[in-house]
């Protein structure tokens, strides 16, 4: 079979996107799959390292700005592309994972009858899913509660698929030599999203000397903008051995080992890999989020004793303290970890593989 899967922008719809690739590879290794995506996105990069191929389109979002103009010569563009590609393709399905390419590509499928999956990772959808989602055959979700926007009859609960390398059983000693910490201390790992999260950024900024006492380390991931500002700091207070700023993380599976503590974002996936992993959080929710989505996901785990949450606007005074308090605190490390556990959706990817092709088998029938 043959199917073409888009979207991207950010890492939260991309790395489900190549999770559920590599799904429909392991059920038939002689699956054909092609992305489309847009250009000048991190998809264009990160797919092809995946080892799929990817093309782009000329799509951006609505902005503020005189870039708005161009937004009806890239929709036409891109609608015309997406529909000269499908039809070169000829996949047997589509799948829309979000992003600014994904909506051009559903609409031209539906044009040519080509049966259209959803998986949205939110509890607040994205624009794009919203508005092509009448006209999926199934939509695949990870929360509760999204009849209000998605035909009830056509909605899966089926959680969030995971990046194949997202697991906690790497060798400690193995992965502390790739980050250069020294393995028989505490680690906290800051992931604040593929791009990096200022307000996280500037809580760890704001008492980076805290890490000179104790044992503490930290593995930190500042996103492209904040690096160079991150390396500054580290030099300058000295902590060359205590904080480590990378830009971005490729071996999630050595973070995740290696981590004993973990601030991030409350955004859909994240949750879902902390789920998996068993990892004791301390969540920022985005406060610019639609619906303010982010604080929504955090509170929920937050109830049921599986996460802290710090405020964005109190990252400063509260973040390191918090941090140090927790990692201080074994027994109500173990007690988190037991708790975000039953959060946990290993088998999602497999899930909504089979929806895929059962949709796309379906089509092929009438």
């Amino acid at each position: 079979m043959k199917f073409v899967i888009s979207g991207g922008g950010t890492g939260g719809h991309i790395f489900p996107a190549i999770a559920i690739a590599d799904a429909l590879k392991r059920k038939d290794p002689n699956t054909e799959i092609l992305f489309i995506g847009a250009k000048g996105r991190m998809e264009m990069e990160r797919v092809p390292k995946a080892g799929y191929k990817i093309e782009g389109l000329w799509i951006s979002g609505l902005t503020k700005d005189l870039r708005s103009l161009t937004l009806p010569f890239k929709l036409i563009s891109s609608l015309t592309k997406a529909r000269r590609i499908l039809k070169q393709f000829k996949p047997d399905a589509v799948i829309g994972v979000g992003g600014f390419a994904s909506g051009p590509t559903l609409k031209a499928a539906n044009w040519l009858g080509i049966p259209t999956i959803i998986q949205e990772q939110n509890s607040y959808p994205g624009k794009t899913n919203r508005n092509v989602g009448h006209q999926a055959k199934a939509i695949c979700v990870a929360y509760n509660g999204l009849e209000q926007w998605f035909p009830k009859e056509k909605i899966h609960f089926t959680g969030n698929p995971l990046r194949g390398n997202i697991n906690g059983n790497c060798d400690r000693n193995e992965a502390a030599a790739y980050f250069g910490v020294n393995a028989e201390l505490p680690v906290a790992l800051l992931v604040g999203g593929s791009q990096g999260a200022l307000g996280i950024n500037k809580g760890i900024a704001a008492q980076i000397e805290r890490f000179k006492d104790g044992p503490m380390q930290l593995i930190w991931q500042t996103g492209k903008t904040y690096h160079d500002e991150a390396v500054r700091l580290v030099q300058e207070h000295h902590l060359e051995d205590k904080v480590k700023p990378v830009v971005f993380i490729d071996r999630m599976d050595f973070a995740y080992s290696l981590a004993d503590v973990v601030i991030s974002r409350a955004g859909a996936m994240s949750i879902s890999e902390l789920a998996l992993v068993r990892k004791p959080v301390i969540f920022v929710p985005l406060p610019t989020a639609a619906e303010d989505h982010q604080t929504k996901n955090a509170k929920q785990l937050v109830d049921a004793g599986a996460a802290l949450m710090v405020k964005n606007s109190e990252t400063e005074a509260k973040l390191v303290p918090a941090l140090q308090e927790l990692l201080a605190d074994p027994a109500k490390q173990e007690a988190m970890k037991n708790n975000i556990g039953k959060f946990a959706r290993p088998n999602a990817a497999e899930e909504i593989a089979e929806i895929i092709i059962r949709n796309a088998e379906f089509g092929m029938r009438n």
